[in-house]
């Protein structure tokens, strides 16, 4: 069955909109996995303009489950609040400072040499690393040559696809770049604007390990409830 993390960042956003702590994010991380989910995923930025550095040090002191840690490792105070943690996952984002999300994967051949070092140091520190990726298989032995233990397949352009019923050819790229990444021993992820509707079919791509889900799962929480949320996905991935 593939693993479900769950991206509490929006929480994060909307309890940063007052200034009472509420909602709470380790709540918040408790219901999620009184629920059934197997993680819990953050994606702090330099800004804090959602999960700050101090809910990251919160959740790992409670969780009971895989945390894993997402974001640019160029970007300070990043690593050392990793290293400092130490996540069982360490999933390595190209973002921007600006940006408003996650909007593309690693082109390796341009950061090959600083990656090496950082992918080391977090191996050194126990954590397993995982590259955020485009779904271009020709890409996927390049991951592995840097070090990387997994990919994240970047599946908005999937998602994009699915909502305009086009879906087909784009769908069969996640399978050849999945079934690349796979040849040369890296486990897969996948994450971005998977939701209810789109997570079956991508999900019946062979051995997909782990989805990271926080956006769509939030705002369908306003109308199911956080806990039948969370558990609606479940079931999706149990029935596969």
């Amino acid at each position: 069955m593939t693993k479900l993390s769950v991206n509490i960042n929006r929480i994060a956003l909307l309890r940063n909109s007052r200034n009472i702590g509420i909602p709470s994010v380790t709540a918040a991380a408790k219901t999620v996995i009184a629920a059934g989910a197997h993680g819990i995923t953050v994606h702090p930025r330099p800004d804090e303009r959602h999960i700050k550095a101090s809910d990251v040090y919160e959740l790992a002191k409670m969780l009971t489950v895989e945390f894993n840690i997402e974001g640019n490792p160029f970007q300070p105070p990043f690593m050392d609040l990793v290293c400092d943690v130490k996540p069982a996952q360490c999933t390595l984002v190209p973002d921007a400072p600006d940006v408003l999300t996650s909007d593309s994967g690693w082109d390796i051949p341009e950061n090959r040499d600083r990656l090496l070092p950082i992918i080391q140091k977090l191996k050194d520190n126990g954590i397993r690393v995982s590259l955020f990726m485009d779904a271009d298989p020709a890409l996927m032995p390049l991951a592995k040559e840097v070090g990387a233990d997994r990919v994240e397949l970047y599946t908005e352009p999937y998602a994009t696809a699915f909502r305009e019923g086009k879906v087909a050819s784009v769908f069969q790229q996640y399978v050849l770049a999945a079934k690349a990444a796979q040849d040369v021993g890296l486990g897969v992820n996948a994450g971005h604007d998977l939701n209810l509707q789109n997570l079956a079919k991508f999900c019946s791509i062979p051995d997909i390990l782990e989805v990271s889900i926080g956006h769509a799962l939030i705002a369908e929480a306003l109308d199911m409830g956080l806990s039948n949320t969370v558990q609606a996905y479940l079931k999706i991935l149990s029935d596969l």
